[in-house]
């Protein structure tokens, strides 16, 4: 008997029916014949059966939440590309505002004011890092990123980018989706730049050698992957414009209460993370990544996302906020546009507007000092543990490297888990080289106690 879910209308065999009918179609599975029969399940999908209530829906979903370990109820020391920063309370109190949470396109009078919001973040965030041009966020750091190197590509008609060693395997990840396959004839090579063993910082040598007539751009990230502050921006700059590259520089924004913005050592596009400010961890949903340029119209025709401009109107005095270059977007161009940027963040741009003003440059200079002085703390705690070695001491922002003698970074992650610790990323798998290594984040939300209950925990872990 064909069962008839009372959530889902078109379960209902005659609904069922008319919609096909409405359509010319004898059956569901004529929707689907485009897809390749050998990407097509050829059995039955094994199901539990059908949930008939709501309150049976709702006992076992809670069931399957009760499985998860969140960073709320447990001391987390994780990082990697999002991390927990402290979120006041009214970042989520505006952005959850019904004129900012649920119309995407609404009237002029809406749109004006949704506009407005979207500038202030544009403005404070193009103030932070000293760039004229500031698009709304992509969905991630990642997308920005590809974004910015086929922005690079487009620029010099060049087919290649050079990328640190260190990087985030998530993120290197998406570059290269953006960067297309070999057979695409548009294709971008992605070679991967050295570091400095002894440093961490990018291997200069390595990035000389590899420089060409070829070279769309170079990408480095500061703090790089493993948290350690690239000190050689001038000189990659440098090192890329003299072969004409574009030189893209990807940035934590919180990092800049205490670090010099990209522009001032050359960068031509600066990308980065929009989560640190004022936007909740969160799992598979988008945390938001920008894009900022000079004001330059080589570079302003090249932007994928929306751009936000404030002009006066007709009445003196008065002004008014709408979106420039849509047309050149794919929300202009549809199928023809140079990149799509589908799945934006554009309601955290909202709390990300809030929190920017909210901490102003004081508050991000002392945000900056409160974190590199709890990551310094931890990191000599931890050092001072047997079987336990900073690597890279010195140098780092909010994050640093702990390799593990004796144990492996699984076996310490397990013993931390059933102490209530979330330790560090695993490196030993995308880092082999650098041992039974883990990367520990240290925020503003740690304490001194948790940091000593950290490294009490290991000290018990390690000698046990």
């Amino acid at each position: 008997m064909t069962f008839t879910h009372p959530f889902m209308a078109n379960s209902v065999s005659t609904i069922k029916q008319e919609m096909l009918d409405a359509i010319g179609a004898r059956t569901v599975e004529e929707l689907f014949e485009q897809i390749p029969a050998d990407h097509r399940l050829a059995r039955p999908i094994d199901l539990p059966p059908a949930l008939r209530s709501e309150a049976e829906l709702r006992r076992h979903l809670l069931g399957l939440l009760k499985k998860n370990q969140d960073c709320e109820s447990n001391l987390s020391f994780l990082g990697g590309g999002c991390w927990q920063h402290h979120v006041p309370a009214i970042c989520d109190e505006i952005a959850g505002r019904s004129e900012f949470l649920t119309p995407v396109w609404g009237t002029p009078s809406s749109d004006h004011g949704r506009n407005q919001a979207w500038f202030e973040f544009t403005s404070q965030l193009g103030e932070l890092i000293e760039m004229e041009i500031v698009s709304l966020p992509v969905y991630s750091w990642g997308c920005a990123a590809g974004h910015a190197i086929r922005m690079a590509s487009r620029l010099n008609g060049r087919r290649e980018v050079l990328v640190p060693r260190i990087i985030d395997p998530e993120r290197l990840s998406v570059i290269r989706n953006y960067c297309e396959p070999e057979a695409m004839p548009s294709h971008i090579k992605v070679v991967e730049i050295g570091y400095d063993a002894a440093t961490g910082l990018l291997d200069l040598t390595d990035l000389t050698a590899r420089l060409s007539s070829g070279t769309a751009a170079v990408y480095i990230e500061v703090p790089n992957y493993l948290g350690v502050i690239e000190s050689q921006g001038a000189a990659i700059a440098d090192l890329a414009h003299k072969v004409g590259a574009e030189f893209i520089v990807g940035i934590d924004p919180i990092s800049l209460g205490l670090l010099a913005p990209p522009a001032t050592y050359g960068a031509d596009i600066v990308v980065g993370t929009t989560q640190p400010l004022g936007v909740h961890m969160n799992c598979g949903g988008g945390t938001g990544g920008f894009i900022a340029s000079r004001d330059e119209e080589r570079y302003a025709r090249e932007y994928p996302a929306l751009l936000v401009s404030i002009a006066e109107t007709t009445v003196p005095g008065e002004h008014a906020f709408g979106l420039s270059l849509l047309h050149q977007s794919s929300y202009g161009m549809r199928e023809n546009g140079k990149d799509w940027t589908g799945n934006s963040v554009y309601l955290w741009a909202i709390a990300n507007a809030v929190y920017m003003s909210l901490m102003g440059p004081q508050g991000f200079r002392e945000l900056g000092e409160l974190i590199i002085q709890q990551a310094q703390y931890a990191a000599r705690a931890i050092a001072a543990v047997p079987g336990a070695e900073v690597i890279f001491p010195s140098g780092f922002f909010k994050e640093f490297v702990v390799r593990f003698s004796g144990r492996s970074v699984g076996e310490v992650n397990a013993a931390l888990r059933a102490r209530g610790i979330f330790g560090g990323h695993d490196l030993s798998p995308i880092l082999p080289e650098l041992g039974q290594a883990a990367l520990y984040a240290v925020t503003e939300i740690h304490t001194k106690g948790d940091i000593d209950r950290l490294a009490e925990a290991l000290a018990e872990i390690l000698h046990r």
